[in-house]
């Protein structure tokens, strides 16, 4: 029972490091700016995707 929470749960932070990188490439930051988070989001999962969530570039 616990693996299907799990499954889920990978599938829920998959989903969520795809928005944001679209999110981020998107956004009017510099190509490095963006590359920097990228690698926040992918090498700290959770935490990254926090801090991206409330300091991230934004959409123009």
């Amino acid at each position: 029972m616990a693996t299907n929470y799990t499954g889920l749960l990978g599938i829920l932070h998959l989903a969520l490091v795809i928005w944001a990188a679209v999110s981020i490439l998107g956004s009017g930051a510099s190509q490095g700016q963006k590359v920097l988070w990228i690698l926040l989001v992918l090498v700290f999962p959770i935490v990254g995707l926090i801090i991206w969530f409330i300091a991230g570039p934004k959409k123009t």
